[in-house]
């Protein structure tokens, strides 16, 4: 076996929308997000640090999670591996008519479904000597299943050669 135990289960590929205080929108890549409850329903979202999503999250903890399908895996390069606080994603989305919109947060049309949830104030660090991703208790608000189809995983992104790890 060649991969190391945490990377022997696949694990699902997530879109965070959220929000700055002033409403302009970004999203972003999670892969470190699961359900930690059964009532009331809550999950665990690590954010990555310095990001957009971060600092939206911070000062407006209300936002919507996004279960993508497989075939969204090319969205991976912008929302993933560009950096909102640089890059208008949401403008690009927008020109590839990509966006809807659910609870008023914009959403991508094709994803599976879409889960609006709120991040309890508590973050706990997480990382050794410099935290890496900062973690939310987030209660799931309401959610909805918008389209058949795959879920997006790492091992998918994997077989396409996306990512290493």
């Amino acid at each position: 076996m060649a991969k190391r135990p945490w990377n022997r289960v696949d694990l699902p590929v997530y879109s965070i929308s959220s929000k700055q205080k002033n409403g302009k929108a970004n999203m972003n890549i999670i892969t470190y997000a699961q359900s930690v409850s059964l009532q009331p329903k809550q999950f665990i979202c690590a954010i990555y640090q310095n990001t957009q999503t971060l600092s939206n999250i911070q000062v407006h903890p209300h936002f919507v999670l996004q279960i993508l399908s497989t075939h969204q895996y090319r969205l991976i390069e912008l929302l993933g591996k560009k950096s909102g606080k640089n890059t208008d994603k949401m403008e690009q989305l927008e020109k590839r008519k990509l966006l809807t919109e659910w609870k008023g947060f914009p959403i991508l049309k094709d994803c599976i479904a879409v889960i609006e949830m709120n991040a309890q104030p508590l973050q706990i660090q997480a990382g050794q000597a410099v935290p890496d991703h900062s973690l939310f208790l987030c209660d799931i608000l309401s959610y909805k299943n918008l389209n058949d189809g795959e879920a997006l995983s790492l091992n998918f992104l994997r077989e396409k050669n996306m990512i290493r790890i």
